[in-house]
């Protein structure tokens, strides 16, 4: 994925290049000077921030132990010490503000499906019209290929409908007079006339974008942890230095304080070490573009999947072949269904892998049925069991199909020659995965738009807790928005596009980044971009003990802060002393935080 920046963060980028170069020159050459670089570029706009949120909001955080921090190394000279700090903090900005930006689900991308024409039949005369005309009523005429228009009834014709997109199925729905058709799904064979039921503005795609833009966790706004110390610790800094200076009239002491004070280890506890988690899940292909999912994350109590693409490939593949002769029988089989545009034709083409296909006349296509044509002279027929019945063909085969596989029936001049199951494959380590989620204390739950005897079959072959079946988007997200009343914490892995609301909706978005949708990646905090699920126990293990990290950099903080304060009020140390203390705390929170690193769980 490429980093894109706006104008904005390429300048902020820009201004901590120059600081660092300016701090480099400075202790290299020993032009203290130069540090006043850094100060001005970064040190400034964290000090307006700073101010802007007292006046604003009474707003006490970080922004204001790092001002205090900055101020303070100034007034006893250790202008370079008020730079670095300066700098750090930008950095820390520029990549929380990064990360922000890239997180916000990106609507356009969803209203570049929306089509934009569509074919309506008026007096038998058909005309090309902008979507905003179309009307409930209208007859609209769809193409092979074509998204479709609007909601509507299909009136004439047969077609086979990808609509993975809105649902989630993960097999074409073969659609026939009288079947809805939903916006933006796309017609993959044969053309039909559809009557509208909805104008664009109120079909299934254009809802879809709503709950996207509105489908936002509650809490998504994390307070982080090293903050939730900041009004006590400026309430003791300065008293601490008031008082001092009050009994001593050192104002030496009292500066040495605010010094000692500096909040540098304390503010660098938490993002050292989430960045450092981050490092360590990117070398497993796991992109993390918030830090505060590695947060929320540590506290989830339950998993949803989403089926199709997650726990399954999301493809449709010859899973068994039952032929005496199963060489001639796969032959004829590719090469008759080489004519045919289906899915279920294009992955047997794709398994028989073959160069030397025959030729097919006399082709012919019963959607949702089968196929017919001649190859040599000889009549063959494939397809499911109806169709050959129909063509008084008997099918002598009592075995029962498992839930979420498909039969194709193969016969040559009305001689039975075999069959071939596909199925949407289950990836070999959910189940494996899903178990190791379960010793974690993780709740698992499927939520799939495939109907219950597929879900259930893929619920159980992988053993989840709790599985929901036929759910659109938004019956997910409504499903984690009832958990989060309960002050439930979820997180929710899946792809496609149908995926994107309930992503945003959970407190942490995962999404499967090689093949899912630009739009699902966009609204997850997290995306797998190898596709492997089972790094997922890692994720949560390096999550939680980045958490225990954090904690552990905040107590050696705080305790080496109130430490450093009560030598510094019996004149142990001066300023000069105080700052060397304060960098050496930061440097052993750095170090720490850097063990995550090559944090391995025992699955790694």
């Amino acid at each position: 994925m490429k980093i894109k920046l706006d104008k904005s963060q390429k300048i902020d980028l820009l201004l901590i290049i120059v600081s660092t170069a300016s701090l480099i020159a400075s202790f290299t050459q020993s032009l203290d000077y130069l540090s006043w670089v850094a100060v001005i570029l970064c040190g400034l706009p964290i000090l307006k921030e700073c101010i802007e949120g007292l006046v604003s909001e009474f707003d006490i955080k970080a922004d204001l132990l790092v001002s205090i921090a900055i101020i303070a190394s100034i007034i006893i000279g250790e202008v370079f010490a008020a730079g670095e700090i300066a700098t750090i903090m930008a950095i820390g900005g520029f990549l929380e503000e990064y990360t922000v930006s890239r997180t916000q689900g990106r609507i356009k991308e969803l209203v570049k499906l929306t089509p934009q024409v569509a074919t309506r039949i008026r007096n038998k005369i058909e005309e090309k019209i902008s979507v905003e005309q179309v009307q409930v009523g209208d007859i609209l005429k769809v193409l092979p290929g074509e998204n479709i228009p609007t909601d509507g009834i299909i009136v004439e014709g047969e077609t086979s409908i990808d609509q993975s997109m809105l649902t989630g199925e993960s097999m074409p729905v073969d659609k026939i007079k009288d079947d809805e058709v939903y916006s933006g799904t796309i017609n993959l064979y044969g053309s039909f006339k559809m009557k509208t039921t909805k104008i664009s503005q109120d079909s299934s795609l254009q809802k879809l974008i709503r709950l996207v833009e509105t489908s936002k966790p509650e809490n998504a706004e994390i307070v982080k942890t090293a903050d939730k110390w900041a009004a006590l610790i400026v309430a003791i800094a300065f008293s601490a230095a008031i008082l001092i200076y009050l009994i001593t009239f050192e104002i030496t002491r009292s500066v040495t304080v605010l010094v000692v004070f500096c909040p540098c280890a304390l503010v660098l506890a938490t993002p050292t070490a989430i960045m450092a988690s981050i490092g360590n899940l990117t070398k497993y292909g796991i992109l993390v573009k918030d830090g505060s999912s590695i947060e929320e994350l540590a506290y989830i109590d339950e998993l949803i999947f989403d089926k199709t693409g997650t726990l399954t490939y999301g493809k449709p593949k010859v899973t068994k072949i039952e032929s005496v002769n199963e060489e001639e029988m796969m032959y004829l089989l590719a090469s008759l269904e080489s004519k045919s545009e289906h899915p279920l034709a294009k992955s047997i083409v794709r398994h028989y892998n073959g160069n030397d296909l025959a030729e097919v006349s006399d082709f012919e296509l019963n959607l949702g049925k089968g196929v017919k044509g001649k190859i040599d002279g000889d009549t063959i027929i494939a397809g499911n069991r109806k169709f050959l019945e129909d063509k008084n063909i008997a099918v002598d085969d009592n075995n029962q199909l498992k839930n979420g596989e498909t039969a194709i029936y193969v016969c040559k001049n009305k001689e039975m020659l075999g069959k071939v199951i596909l199925t949407d494959v289950v990836r070999e380590n959910s189940k494996g995965t899903i178990e190791k989620l379960k010793t974690l204390g993780i709740k698992t739950t499927l939520l799939t738009g495939d109907n219950e005897k597929t879900g259930s079959y893929i619920a159980g072959k992988v053993n989840v807790d709790n599985a929901r079946f036929n759910c659109l988007p938004e019956d997910k997200s409504e499903y984690i928005k009832q958990k989060q009343m309960n002050d439930e914490k979820i997180a929710m892995i899946g792809d496609g596009i149908n995926d994107a609301p309930a992503l945003r909706k959970a407190n942490v978005g995962i999404a499967m980044g090689s093949i899912g949708s630009d739009i699902s990646i966009d609204a997850a905090n997290i995306a797998l971009i190898n596709d492997n699920i089972e790094d997922m126990p890692h994720l949560i293990s390096i999550a939680r003990k980045t958490i225990k990290t954090i904690n552990l950099n905040i107590a050696f903080s705080l305790g080496l802060n109130f430490l450093a304060m009560a030598l510094a009020l019996l004149g142990s140390l001066n300023p000069i002393e105080g700052a060397l203390v304060h960098n050496i705390g930061s440097v052993i929170v750095i170090i720490y935080s850097s063990t995550l690193v090559n944090y391995k769980t025992s699955k790694s």
